[in-house]
């Protein structure tokens, strides 16, 4: 049996010393051990943490990284796709994944939950889930809700928010 891919949206910006660092580790390895492997866009911050979760539970991790950056030793990718700028890998990251897991980020976060969610709620991508992990998302979401033209009336139903490594599990499991 294949295993199903989601894609992972993080910062790098977290050290191991954060708290979130040690739940995202959490996600990954219950991830891993439910039967999915990762596409990450780096190996640094909660992208790592979701590494070192994926792989202590056997979970396969592609990483599709940057050119302009080094990849630095010691990180947990199982195999490293090397992308020639932002929109290669960006396009990489959103077309080739069964589900889409938004951590704990920043403007690059945010970029791409947006280009994810948009495709979804034109219909140009197949439906997958899209999974915010964390409670800082609702209060964003709500801000957007209220502020924001959409283009389709079902936008919010597109997108989930989860807290624990088994809500998203679920979350996952009923949309298979």
């Amino acid at each position: 049996m294949t295993r199903k891919r989601i894609t992972v949206f993080g910062s790098s910006c977290f050290s191991e010393d954060d708290p979130r660092y040690s739940d995202v580790v959490r996600l990954g390895k219950a991830l891993a051990n439910a039967g999915w492997d990762a596409l990450i866009g780096g190996h640094q911050g909660m992208m790592a943490a979701f590494s070192d979760g994926m792989r202590k539970g056997g979970g396969h991790i592609r990483g599709v990284t940057l050119e302009c950056f080094p990849t630095p030793p010691g990180n947990h990718l199982s195999e490293e796709i090397r992308a020639r700028d932002f929109f290669h890998r960006m396009q990489t990251l959103i077309e080739e994944t069964d589900a889409y897991l938004v951590l704990h980020g920043g403007l690059g976060t945010l970029a791409e939950l947006a280009m994810s969610w948009d495709l979804l709620a034109i219909r140009i991508l197949e439906p997958r889930p899209l999974i915010l992990f964390g409670d800082a998302w609702p209060a964003i979401i709500d801000v957007l809700q209220k502020h924001l033209t959409f283009s389709v009336e079902d936008a919010f139903s597109f997108i989930h928010s989860c807290n624990s490594p088994e809500d998203v599990i679920d979350r996952l499991s009923s949309r298979q």
